[in-house]
């Protein structure tokens, strides 16, 4: 099997403040897209995006969704860069929303940081499976598609894969 890794649009990026503990930060939006050609050539039937998200709704639940800070070449989730957690996925259309609390661990602070300064930050999904060749370049990808991860990224295949501020007090 080889790694997927891919990005999506219209990611929010969602702080709190909770008094007392200083500021929580959260990205929000689109995670991942079905049906739609990626700037990486790829292909994710909503089908298979659909049977993913049903098995990771689990891994989600038993809050072990875990992201890193960049978009490493390999499926291991390595915890010295983890930065995130994700809280919630689900899909409207053919998109995939999702939530995620950044941590505060090393990496997390990284991204904090970055969001603080009003830097973009896009995401990608990160899996492992095949691709079938097709038409015009496109590879689609294959039943035996496992999602590992969403992580944070600076370079998002899709154009408008980029994080927007949203601050937020009591």
């Amino acid at each position: 099997m080889k790694i997927i890794k891919d990005f999506s649009p219209d990611i929010q990026t969602l702080t709190e403040s909770v008094e007392g503990s200083g500021k929580n930060y959260y990205i929000e939006g689109i995670f991942m897209q079905a049906d739609i050609k990626n700037k990486n050539g790829r292909v994710y039937p909503k089908s298979i995006m659909e049977s993913q998200l049903n098995e990771y709704s689990t891994i989600i639940s038993e809050k072990r969704a875990l992201g890193e800070l960049g978009h490493p070449p390999t499926p291991i989730i390595s915890h010295e860069r983890v930065s995130h957690l994700i809280t919630e996925m689900r899909i409207e259309g053919k998109d995939i929303y999702g939530r995620a609390k950044i941590l505060d661990l090393p990496m997390g602070k990284i991204a904090q940081s970055l969001i603080a300064e009003g830097v973009k930050l896009g995401v990608s999904s990160r899996g492992v499976g095949s691709v079938k060749p097709c038409k015009g370049g496109v590879n689609e990808v294959q039943g035996d598609f496992r999602l590992v991860t969403v992580d944070i990224v600076s370079d998002p295949s899709a154009p408008g894969a980029f994080v927007g501020g949203i601050v937020t007090g009591k």
